[in-house]
């Protein structure tokens, strides 16, 4: 179970994070959650598709960073394999918290990044915030801001039926077959049927080119593939 506190000056003023990606950190995970105004970034490494979340009525976006439980493709000796990390895990051990309107630094105090012998200070010698607080504030606040625009975003995706389910079949150099299912991705043949100002609607609401970026991302399978087959040579 997490042990989330808020963050403060006092209480945490000797803590510091390991922020590199060996394993146990929480980085090897298969997939990232993500939103639609990072697929701009994300597109260019990972295949950004959705799942459907526990409810099975909603639906969220997903940077795929491997094929099997806990395999994340890009972690590479203690290092992220690719230019931009996914906010969702760039930000851990860190949280969004709320008092009243207000919104608060929250801090995940079990999380295997938080060390009080190694890693960045949260806060310097004399209380102020350390400059990788400050970027966590950051990444913190464009997920906020990014989640919240994201519920528009996913409600116009299911309302004009723009996501259908998909199967990748994919065959290994080492003979074995392996199949992806149960994910979904833009209903491409739907898109291109809707009406102009359906579009028109998209374009303005920002959403269609978040559209664009997902559909474009899907050619880093092929990649992802190549790293799986890399991957598993060297572990045989």
């Amino acid at each position: 179970m997490p042990n989330i506190a808020l963050l403060n000056n006092i209480e945490h003023k000797d803590l510091r994070i390991i922020t590199g990606h060996r394993p146990g950190l929480g980085s090897d995970v298969a997939w990232a959650p993500t939103f639609g105004a990072e697929f701009r970034s994300l597109q260019g490494h990972y295949p950004i598709i959705f799942r459907q979340t526990d409810d099975a009525q909603r639906y969220e976006a997903i940077a795929l960073l491997g094929f099997l439980e806990d395999e994340n493709l890009f972690l590479d000796d203690g290092r992220w394999d690719a230019h931009t990390v996914p906010m969702l895990l760039e930000r851990q051990p860190f949280l969004i918290g709320r008092s009243g309107d207000e919104l608060m630094v929250q801090i995940d105090l079990d999380n295997p990044r938080v060390s009080k012998t190694e890693g960045q200070p949260i806060f310097k010698e004399h209380g102020g915030s350390s400059e990788y607080l400050e970027h966590i504030n950051d990444v913190l606040s464009t997920i906020h801001r990014g989640v919240q625009a994201n519920v528009g975003f996913i409600e116009a995706l299911m309302r004009h039926q723009l996501l259908e389910g998909f199967t990748f079949d994919l065959t290994l150099d080492d003979g074995s077959q392996n199949r992806l299912a149960g994910f979904f991705t833009i209903a491409e043949e739907r898109l291109a049927g809707l009406d102009a100002a359906i579009v028109a609607e998209l374009h303005k609401a920002g959403y269609l080119e978040q559209i664009y970026y997902a559909m474009a991302s899907l050619s880093n399978f092929r990649v992802l593939v190549d790293r799986k087959n890399k991957h598993d040579a060297a572990r045989r």
